[in-house]
């Protein structure tokens, strides 16, 4: 034969067994032993570790605007900047409801293993009920359409219409999410007053009523879209003194959770500093 026709197969020896070295198989099934016993899932984490680990999270969150940089980097940039102001006003109350969301069901799941420690759970359930009818307000918010990329996108479609209507349900957001925070806040004030541990109570006269949104918009429509500035400032300034209020009754909580679990108080974080 010639050696353009050779067979090029590899050799086999032995009953078909390929001589040269071989490559292991690659996602082979293995079966499972007869009788074994599924793998378990991964320990649940402890309520307390769930509350420190929402309250370090606040910097990712709670983003706080400073409204004259914004409009100075705004006019710089001739608008640009100005749309990434707005994906931040967005996220950032998205991303704040979620995370206080984890910080009060954590800081109620540990109140309540340390309610039964205390035989203390029959005497607080009233509270605890209570609390858990503002928590579902919080996590039917967490539902909301409130996507940053999403919103980011219909702006630059449609600018100036858009952030309008974003600001209105931003305002309202807001006002909503609040009144349910303040009725969560003081449940927990008063069980951690029960367990020992002082937690102060909301200022429930913090809470905003909503903005006149009818006379926002004829203003912005008849200033030429001039008093839309001022509605920014309004979105930037609100959110950053809720952000700011809710920071001392956190420092004091999980300093709280922390005693009861014998250990030391936590540092301050810098926006608490």
């Amino acid at each position: 034969m010639a050696d353009d026709d050779q067979d090029h197969t590899a050799p086999v020896g032995g009953v078909g067994e390929p001589t040269g070295p071989q490559q292991p198989p690659q996602n082979t099934f293995v079966p499972p032993v007869s009788g074994a016993s599924p793998m378990p899932p991964p320990p649940a984490t402890p309520a307390a570790d769930r509350v420190y680990s929402a309250w370090q999270a606040r910097g990712e969150t709670d983003y706080i605007f400073h409204y004259w940089t914004a409009l100075g980097w705004t006019i710089l940039t001739l608008g640009i900047y100005g749309l990434y102001v707005f994906y931040q006003l967005v996220r950032r109350m998205r991303d704040h409801n979620a995370r206080r969301f984890e910080l009060f069901d954590a800081a109620l799941a540990f109140a309540w293993e340390e309610a039964g420690q205390q035989g203390l759970q029959e005497e607080l359930t009233p509270s605890f009920q209570r609390a858990a009818a503002h928590m579902d307000v919080l996590r039917r918010m967490t539902g909301d359409f409130r996507d940053p990329v999403i919103w980011l996108v219909l702006a630059i479609i449609a600018r100036g219409i858009v952030e309008v209507i974003a600001f209105i349900l931003l305002d309202k957001d807001l006002v909503k999410h609040d009144r349910a925070e303040v009725g969560v806040e003081y449940e927990l004030s008063l069980i951690f007053g029960r367990l020992g541990q002082s937690v102060p109570m909301p200022d429930q006269s913090r809470v905003k009523g909503e903005n006149n949104y009818v006379g926002r918009i004829v203003a912005t429509v008849f200033s030429l879209g001039i008093y839309l500035f001022w509605w920014y400032y309004n979105q930037m300034n609100d959110p950053n003194r809720h952000f700011e209020g809710n920071w001392v009754q956190e420092d004091a909580m999980v300093a709280a959770v922390r005693a009861l679990r014998g250990m030391a108080p936590p540092p301050l974080s810098k926006e608490s500093r």
